[in-house]
């Protein structure tokens, strides 16, 4: 089994990214003291913290996980590719459903708990694969564990105000990130102790007691019914919704899994025991800027921070084809962060201001079914072109996928 060495790393000072969390979750739940009652804070604690719990033992995982796939079950670029999006592409289906169903029922809860579980199980699977096709199922029942996104999700529009959304959903952003930068530390520093396998079987722990907070903490209210003027609002607005998901899609078919940009690094020079520190620069500046952007999308508008978010993918994708040099490598891991925490927040504030309240759980099931459908042809096309014409290509291809995005979000009206 190769080995990863422990790296120090010197003038990252993760501190600044907890200290930043916790006052600006603070200044959060202040602000809404006087609008909103005592449960609602308990529910966006709790999923806040269930958040970081989940992306905690996520991220135990994700720094090693091109690594464990191609070096340990010896897979190539395509079939990398292949793992990453086939889980994406095939749970993208349930998504919808569980949104669905969702509405359908008013249940919300049991998808959140049961989809943390899922992501338990899975890693325990990842821990006892010998072979790369049996990552297969276990990555497919790893990502069905997004079943609790949807519902979650509506549970955090209904809650929210326009004026507010952005920030919650940057405040939940900004925790799985924080998470994700704990969970990177934890690999880093306990990958020499424990190796691969121990480290999956240790990366569920988190996710379960997520499980149990949610079954504790949250209690569900059925959502209200439309008024008429919302009905009239929601129909209006189909038309921009559905545009919304064309142009979501033509980007989603171009953004890649970040694992490329994982072995962009390796190639270019840095060594394997690197690799998870550049992925834990990501994670921090993720997780820095998950927050303000979603503020700033309340303040104005989600269709100028998910302009910002494009932009800022597109610099990733010029840094790679016209740089070669160590910083710039380093500064692309950095763009990719603040990439991140843009386009989520404001993405998911716009599709929960198109949405009609009792359907909200419906359009975002079915927003996150068609990226995830993408998933699969953009990472099997992406280590296509990598293993076929060269590294720059599919960066170029994103590129250009992504200035087509950018010209259908001109006609997308901001309902903000």
């Amino acid at each position: 089994m190769k080995r990863i060495p422990i790296v120090p790393i010197h003038g990252l000072d993760i501190q600044i990214v907890f200290n930043n969390f916790q006052v600006e979750f603070k200044w959060i739940i202040d602000k809404m003291t006087n609008q909103q009652s005592a449960q609602t804070k308990k529910t966006v604690k709790t999923f806040a913290l269930a958040s970081f719990l989940n992306d905690l033992g996520s991220d135990i995982i994700y720094p090693i996980w091109p690594l464990f796939v191609t070096s340990v079950l010896g897979a190539n670029m395509a079939v990398l590719g292949l793992i990453d999006g086939l889980g994406e592409a095939v749970v993208s289906i349930s998504k919808a459903l569980s949104g669905y169903i969702s509405d359908k029922t008013k249940k919300r809860k049991i998808f959140i708990w049961t989809g943390y579980l899922m992501g338990a199980i899975s890693r325990i699977g990842y821990a006892l694969s010998t072979a790369w096709p049996q990552l297969i199922p276990f990555r497919i029942l790893d990502r069905a564990g997004k079943i609790r996104s949807a519902p979650r999700d509506a549970i955090v529009a209904d809650i929210s105000t326009p004026k507010t959304r952005g920030k919650i959903f940057g405040l939940l952003r900004s925790a799985d990130h924080l998470g994700a930068v704990f969970g990177i530390l934890i690999c880093i520093f306990f990958f020499n102790i424990l190796g691969y396998r121990l480290l999956f079987a240790l990366a569920a722990i988190p996710s379960l007691v997520a499980a149990l907070l949610i079954i504790r903490n949250i209690t569900e209210n059925k959502p209200r019914a439309r008024l008429k003027s919302e009905s009239e609002k929601a129909h209006k607005l189909n038309r921009n919704f559905i545009l919304f998901l064309i142009l979501s899609a033509v980007f989603a078919i171009g953004s890649f899994s970040y694992s490329f940009l994982m072995i962009y690094a390796k190639e270019f020079g840095f060594r394997v025991s690197f690799v998870p520190v550049l992925y834990l620069v990501y994670s921090g500046a993720a997780s820095l800027s998950a927050l303000p952007f979603g503020k700033l999308a309340d303040r104005i508008g989600r269709k100028a921070v998910l302009m910002i978010a494009f932009c800022l993918w597109v610099l990733v994708g010029l840094i790679v084809v016209f740089t070669h040099h160590s910083a710039a490598v380093v500064m692309i891991f950095i763009l990719f962060g603040m990439h991140k925490g843009a386009i989520e927040p404001a993405q998911k504030a716009f599709v929960s201001d198109m949405a009609p309240v009792e359907l909200r759980a419906s359009y975002l099931g079915t927003y996150q079914m068609v990226i995830g459908l993408c998933a699969l042809p953009a990472s099997v096309i992406a280590g296509l072109l990598w293993d076929n014409v060269g590294v720059n290509m599919p960066f170029i291809v994103s590129i250009g996928l992504t200035g087509i995005a950018m010209g259908l979000l001109l006609f997308i009206k901001d309902s903000n």
